[in-house]
């Protein structure tokens, strides 16, 4: 059996004796839309909760557009061609529409990068980019703080912007239930001290901040608080099939809008299983999400619900830009010096997170369920040390290992990684 993993750019074969009981985990099939462009302009005119982006852009002056950053893979070209002509058909000049980078703590996108993820040479070189630095304390708002305590700390350029508009991609995510909608404001374009306190043990740890999950998801819950401080914020959401083509596309009110995407993602990404599996092979989701073992954490967390106790979970990421921040090293190492328990004891102490150590975290999740294979071509041998778990010269190998280790030939194979959550339990649509 031959299976095509996602994996960098290129992919990876991956092939497997008939003789093992495979099941292959994916979406569910996903109708791609037949006029990408056309149906962006038809969600500006025909919004969730609101007017049409035409009559709400008349008479302002100024608008900021959020877009994420190299990691998602969202479909600029086709939607920010659009969405800036209606802006500047409505009267707004071009020079004061932004299009703001949503990098939370990660590194600016500069250069050929930021060229790839616009995905269009005329938006390039005619409306403003920039991109967002969590550091810069002075480049923020004070919103005051959430009910829990989290300081609203918002990138200035955004909130005093006439129309604020947020673009992004839903999708599962391992810690705020989907991403898109208000995930691209917070953390995406929070200060340092909100993304800190965003990621503290205390909430990572609750029993909801999961992936596929909103109702009660305290991560979720403050990112809204953070939202409605701000008056009103629109969305242009977007959903992918894997392999990358639009599926889904709405605009309107953030709050309305997003959770209309989610209630449609939810029909594809996740899907429940009869029963967990010893011997999981997974993947980051390949390019651009597997471009560091920092991303690659979460194909570990997505396949976690059907991992029997004590299973093997064998996962492909490229990581050609290597481990990740610095932080997130010392994170890893810290984890390898203490263990996972001494670890989370560790972070269970602290008020405020330390940046990127909330990766490691999700790892130790991982870590815990069973045993982690890492197949990877990115990483240097003083690199895996600090990935925490097994390194694997050939992905087959690995499941031969652990069916033989087992004594059970079932394998699941999950070749898009963390954009499909397999559950051996339906969630509900209303988590």
């Amino acid at each position: 059996m031959k299976i095509d993993l996602l994996y960098g750019k290129n992919g990876l074969e991956l092939g497997l004796p008939e003789s093992l009981d495979v099941t292959l985990i994916r979406k569910h099939p996903m109708t791609p839309l037949a006029d990408p462009a056309g149906a962006v302009c038809l969600s500006l005119e025909n919004p969730v909760g609101g007017p049409p982006l035409s009559a709400l852009a008349r008479g302002q002056k100024s608008a900021c557009i959020l877009i994420c950053d190299i990691t998602r893979p969202v479909p600029n070209g086709t939607l920010l061609p659009p969405l800036i002509d209606t802006l500047t058909r409505a009267g707004l000049n071009p020079k004061n529409i932004l299009i703001l980078v949503a990098t939370g703590l990660h590194r600016p996108n500069e250069g050929k990068e930021l060229r790839e993820i616009i995905g269009s040479d005329r938006i390039l070189d005619t409306i403003p980019i920039q991109n967002h630095f969590a550091r810069d304390r002075a480049a923020h708002v004070d919103l005051g703080t959430t009910s829990n305590g989290i300081p609203m700390g918002i990138d200035r350029r955004f909130v005093e912007a006439d129309i604020k508009i947020v673009t992004g991609l839903v999708e599962p995510h391992f810690m705020a239930g989907y991403s898109g909608g208000r995930k691209v404001v917070a953390p995406g374009i929070a200060s340092e001290d909100t993304i800190l306190k965003f990621h503290t043990a205390h909430i990572l740890e609750h029993p909801k901040a999961v992936n596929c999950v909103l109702e009660g998801n305290p991560l979720h819950e403050a990112q809204l608080e953070i939202v409605r401080a701000m008056g009103p914020v629109w969305a242009l959401n977007v959903a992918i099939d894997e392999e990358r083509r639009m599926g889904f596309v709405n605009f309107g009110a953030i709050e309305k809008s997003h959770l209309g995407a989610v209630d449609f993602m939810r029909q594809y990404a996740e899907v429940t299983v009869p029963q967990p599996f010893k011997t999981v092979v997974t993947t980051s989701a390949g390019y651009p999400l597997d471009k560091t073992y920092y991303q690659t954490v979460k194909g570990m967390v997505g396949v976690l619900d059907m991992v029997a106790p004590e299973g093997d979970i064998i996962i492909a990421g490229e990581c050609s830009e290597g481990m990740g921040s610095r932080e997130f090293v010392t994170a890893q190492r810290l984890l390898n010096r203490l263990g996972p328990d001494a670890f989370m004891a560790e972070l269970k102490t602290r008020e405020e997170a330390l940046i990127d150590e909330w990766q490691t975290e999700m790892l130790v999740k991982a870590l815990k369920r069973g045993t982690v294979h890492l197949y990877t071509t990115g990483l240097s041998s003083g690199d895996l040390k600090d990935t925490c778990v097994n390194p694997v010269s050939s992905v087959a190998e690995a499941v031969l290992k652990s069916v033989r280790k087992h004594k059970d030939n079932r394998v699941a194979v999950v070749p898009e990684g963390p954009y499909v959550v397999p559950r051996t339990h339906p969630t509900g649509g209303n988590k």
